[in-house]
């Protein structure tokens, strides 16, 4: 009886160590697995990050080509209205000042019609 005793002590212990062996066994597959996914997230990540790059460049790039477009149309505006100051801005002062030097008092049409003046 003391011998059965032993041996089944003998088989509870060697129970206990086998799951103490599986319990190891599954927390160093969880945490392959954990790392594993970490590894695949990190991955995927540079994928989609190289993906918008490429895609940004590429629609920025019409972005730009638009603002340079934009620029010379501007450049070339203000290039035609300093052509026209450079042709005709000394008649316009010209203008404006016979206006304000030369003045004729007229009698407003309205207050005519009335009878007013």
């Amino acid at each position: 009886s003391a011998q059965n005793s032993a041996g089944i002590q003998t088989l509870l212990d060697a129970e206990r160590e086998a799951q103490k062996i599986v319990q190891k066994d599954r927390t160093k597959r969880v945490k392959d697995a954990r790392a594993e996914a970490q590894k695949e997230i990190e991955e995927y990540k540079a994928q989609k990050e190289e993906e918008f790059k490429a895609f940004e460049k590429e629609h920025s790039s019409g972005n730009k080509k638009m603002e340079d477009d934009a620029a010379k149309e501007t450049e070339k505006q203000i290039a035609d209205i300093k052509k026209i100051q450079k042709s005709k801005g000394g008649k316009v002062v010209e203008d404006l000042l016979k206006a304000v030097m030369e003045v004729k008092p007229e009698v407003p049409e309205k207050m005519r019609a009335r009878g007013q003046v």
